[in-house]
């Protein structure tokens, strides 16, 4: 719901945290990311003025009391945000499960004068702070009669705030897209894979990989349509009776199609429709008895849980500590205990006991085998992942394909991006099962008006999905001056439609081919734009294929550049990012990386800020935080370059810190694509194509198509929660075609969010948070809204 017009808009300056004191737990399994959101909470009570507490080892640090629970500053959560699991613990508490061990717990808050609670867990952690919430007057009551606590503080503490963030790997809360942790579980599961996948081919074997997730098959799926798995067995969706039979069909056709390795994913807890678990044992021991193929296990375990956060985990994990703050800032007693969570790109906070139910109701729902239902109710994410796999996993046999003699060609243009071969596999796979002939082109519109153009086949594109760069090859330049050429290609080659992989220039190469179509019919076609670039400045798109690999890539360098930094001590380091002039890359690393600036295009600057932040590092310098990192965008100031700020800050610092310069340059272009953009660009992609379907249908009138209207070239985006196709005639009027950058871009609302964090005076607008949304049920047919 978003806020009328005619309200105020709402500032955070004007919320005050002074005389509340916030305690902040983890608990339950650990999750990387979880340091992330304890840095937030900190940082963020700390900014309003509360008091903040860490409460160590979880509720069992609630209960034991004493040295357990003690107040924090903000340098106590200094350098943790690059580390995994969490740094204040986290235990299995059975006393909490007792009313003895909650009064206990609610002595302790009491002594401190804590009355809210910040939860980092999952939903056993989440139910037992809302019981705790329901039962907290009747304990203060229960304490008064022991003459432990006086009448005035049952008065004074007579509620108890509740916000809870879901720290899990296993991405099984319902309400949330994505649960703190899941996104660098993936990352883990993805090198393990990309790993096993060369040794795989070396010697021609399967493999059985098993990953956890317990009682929810988010990870098993989601890797599986990240690295192409061949079978994926997973506890929401049993394979059908006789899937003995039909794998190893499956396995067998793949290796008579020359493939030469067979991936198997089992979630850990995989069943059959008997309810009856599937183990990997017993999922290698009938390939081998079958088929007779060298077969091996690979339980990953808990290294799922280990490592780094990713950088949409920080991220994510970052904004939703702030979130979790401003929320307890404005409880009241009458406002439920709440859960902060992402939906699309936006913070949303849901009652927590809805979101429990509903969780539990999936559970149910599998365990009374009501299978298709226990889908639905994982969101329409789950929904649509894994039609996207069942789409793109089994080729159907020729006879079985429908013939429907279109022709449509696939291109990447600009520069290249991690995904980017994801997304060409998925449109070929797609297009191939709509039945439609499907041709590569090689070199962008420049091969296309050589004639570098070949049909391309299912099996051509196996193992594209692992692989980061442009494969097809890709260039900057744009149609234009080869329209007569690609024309003749596009008639010689009969192509029907058009589907273009690419930056900023793919988009100003649709809306040069859609002018071009009073001269040339064969421009008359449908066209789709698929988004993918390092730098994220595509318009009509909130993210780009090849974005999050490029942050990741951007904050894993950050980090090591900072260990630097500590071990020297009193030095700063200035980073040069990507990103043409959108600052996504640089303001965002900025944030994933804690750095304490981030200088972008869309936020002009002048020396006095420059001064500003010479100044803030030197204050910095005073404490035990040794060391600063700033960031720049390539073209943020044509005159405050890299070298000028480098030289600037080393004359300012003198005497107090050292200087060094850092830029990034073109390895933010390379890499293996993360999990992100592998799964983004899939299902993106797949989306697309199914689009192309439908147009061809509507256009082809008398033995052939003609599209000429603004509707028939389209950019396919991610806008808020939803994914929509675009005119890119409309997008016009919304692109700064000169600094090539969309006018309006939502991530700069995230920029005061760096800026609290590294400890400046900031003017935040939250209109936006703050209304109490209701948990959505899925009806049955609401997946194809397009949720990624």
């Amino acid at each position: 719901a978003a806020p009328a017009m005619d309200h105020q808009p709402k500032f955070f300056e004007n919320l005050s945290g002074t005389g509340k004191a916030i305690g902040v737990l983890t608990s339950g399994g650990d999750a990387q990311g979880m340091n992330a959101a304890v840095r937030a909470v900190v940082r963020m009570g700390i900014y309003v003025k509360a008091k903040v507490y860490f409460v160590y080892e979880g509720y069992q640090g609630m209960v034991d009391g004493g040295d357990n629970i003690v107040e924090v500053s903000w340098e106590s959560v200094s350098s943790i945000l690059q580390v995994g699991g969490t740094v204040i613990g986290s235990a299995r508490c059975k006393s909490f499960r007792t009313r003895e061990g909650r009064l206990q717990a609610a002595y302790n808050l009491v002594q401190r004068g804590i009355t809210n609670l910040c939860v980092i867990g999952g939903d056993g952690s989440l139910t037992g702070a809302n019981l705790f919430r329901e039962e907290w007057s009747g304990l203060l009551e229960e304490l008064a009669q022991k003459g432990k606590i006086d009448e005035e503080a049952v008065k004074k503490y007579a509620y108890l705030n509740i916000v809870g963030m879901v720290g899990s790997i296993d991405n099984d809360f319902c309400g949330t897209d994505m649960t703190i942790g899941t996104d660098s579980a993936l990352h883990r599961i993805i090198e393990v894979v990309d790993a096993i996948m060369t040794t795989a081919q070396s010697h021609q074997r399967t493999f059985v990989l098993e990953v956890m997730g317990r009682h929810c098959g988010y990870l098993a799926l989601v890797s599986a349509l990240a690295c192409g798995a061949d079978w994926v067995f997973i506890p929401e969706y049993p394979p059908e009776e006789g899937w003995e039979d039909s794998m190893c069909v499956k396995l067998s056709e793949n290796r008579a199609r020359k493939k030469r390795l067979n991936i198997i994913i089992v979630a850990e807890g995989a069943i059959d429709c008997h309810n009856k678990p599937i183990t990997s044992e017993k999922v290698k021991d009938l390939v081998v008895q079958r088929l007779g193929f060298d077969t091996r296990v690979t339980i990953l375990g808990h290294v799922q849980r280990g490592g780094t956060p990713s950088a949409f985990d920080r991220i994510l994990a970052s904004r939703m500590g702030v979130e979790a703050v401003l929320a307890l800032l404005e409880a009241t007693p009458a406002t439920p205990a709440c859960v902060v969570s992402l939906s699309g790109n936006q913070s949303v906070r849901l009652p927590l006991m809805e979101c429990v139910q509903m969780t539990q109701e999936v559970q149910k729902a599998m365990d009374e085998g009501r299978f298709v239902e226990a889908v639905r109710l994982r969101g329409r994410s789950f929904e649509n992942n894994l039609n996207t796999y069942k789409l793109l996993s089994h080729k159907k046999p020729d006879a079985e394909l429908p013939k429907t003699n279109f022709n449509v060609a696939v291109l990447n243009v600009g520069a290249p991006a991690a995904g980017m071969n994801a997304a060409v596999r998925a449109a070929v796979r797609v297009g191939i099962t709509e039945g439609h002939k499907m041709f590569a082109v090689i070199d962008g519109f420049e091969g296309f008006a050589r004639g570098k153009i070949k049909e391309i086949s299912w099996g051509d594109v196996g193992g594209w999905t692992g692989q980061g760069g442009s494969i097809l090859g890709t260039k900057r330049t744009l149609p234009a001056k080869y329209l007569e050429k690609i024309a003749d290609q596009m008639r010689t080659n009969n192509i029907n439609a058009l589907m273009v992989i690419g930056g900023f220039e793919a988009y100003l190469g649709l809306l040069e081919l859609s002018a071009a179509r009073e001269k040339y019919d064969e421009f008359c076609v449908p066209m789709v734009m698929v988004p993918a670039t390092v730098s994220n400045n595509v318009p009509g798109s909130d993210f780009s294929i090849g974005a999050d690999t490029a942050l990741n890539t951007i904050t894993d360098t950050c980090d090591r550049i900072k260990q630097s930094a500590s071990g020297t001590k009193r030095r700063v380091f200035i980073i040069e990012t990507m990103g043409g002039y959108c600052g996504y890359l640089a303001n965002m690393g900025a944030l994933a990386a804690g750095a304490d600036a981030a200088y972008i295009f869309e936020e002009q600057f002048d020396i006095r800020e420059l001064q500003a932040n010479v100044e803030h590092l030197t204050e910095k310098m005073k404490t035990s935080i040794q060391r600063g990192l700033v960031l720049r965008n390539e073209n943020c100031n044509e005159n405050y370059t890299t070298d000028f700020i480098y030289q600037l800050y080393s004359e300012e610092g003198k005497g107090v810190f050292d200087c060094r310069k850092n830029v990034l340059g073109h390895m933010q272009q390379g890499g293996a694509p993360s999990p992100f953009d592998r799964n983004f660009g899939t299902k993106i992609s797949a989306k697309a194509m199914q689009w192309i379907s439908k147009k061809l249908k509507e256009t082809y009138r008398k033995g052939k198509v003609f599209a000429n209207t603004d509707d028939s070239v389209c950019l396919l985006g991610m806008r808020r929660r939803n994914l929509v196709f675009q005119p890119v005639a409309e997008l016009k009027i919304e692109t700064d075609f000169i600094h090539r950058i969309p006018k309006e871009q939502w991530w700069l609302k995230l920029r005061p969010l760096m800026k609290i964090l590294a400890k400046y005076k900031t003017s935040y607008d939250v209109s936006d948070s703050g209304q109490l949304e209701h948990v959505a049920v899925p009806r049955p047919k609401e997946a194809e809204t397009g949720a990624i």
